[in-house]
């Protein structure tokens, strides 16, 4: 998928209480499926499409000062296979592309694309390890800047994360 669909397809995946509001006929509220641990799954549909996906604030955000907003971390897959367990940041600003946002578990380190208020990875095959590693890890931190300049940083708990998957995956078969 290119980085120009990209806001489009979460903000279609979200919805109007995340995002910039969309045409109320694109798509229906997402629907609560499943909660594991710090993860919860979640249903919607948009334009006739299911998209399947798991979702978590992030349990820590730093600076204590600044007004982050809300900070989610998502995985989407959609039953048509436009996407499949892709990865992205939600903040509550906008996120300056320079330098790119950064997400590290353990030593391994991914760098992130930004369009607005979203981060992605930017190679599917990435987006792979990305999964492969939050499978197996406790927690992901994440460095970004605002486009005011604050350093932002974040703790995304992974508690959770291996089930909700499967249970987003198997909720868009």
């Amino acid at each position: 998928m290119s980085r120009s669909s990209l806001p489009v397809v979460f903000a279609a995946v979200l919805g109007a209480s995340f995002v910039v509001a969309a045409p109320a006929a694109l798509a229906q509220q997402p629907e609560a499926k499943a909660t594991y641990r710090d993860w919860s799954v979640f249903v919607r549909e948009v334009d006739g499409e299911k998209i399947c996906f798991a979702a978590t604030e992030a349990s820590d955000k730093s600076p204590k000062s600044a007004n982050h907003g809300d900070i989610f971390f998502l995985i989407a897959t959609w039953a048509s296979g436009a996407a499949k367990e892709q990865p992205s940041l939600m903040t509550g600003y906008s996120i300056n592309a320079k330098p790119e946002p950064s997400l590290r578990i353990g030593s391994d380190k991914w760098d992130m694309y930004v369009a607005d208020n979203e981060a992605f990875i930017e190679e599917r095959s990435e987006e792979e390890r990305l999964i492969r590693a939050m499978r197996r890890g406790a927690d992901m931190r994440i460095n970004a800047v605002s486009q005011r300049g604050t350093a932002t940083s974040y703790v995304i708990s992974l508690r959770g994360v291996s089930a909700a998957l499967d249970r987003a995956a198997a909720e868009c078969r």
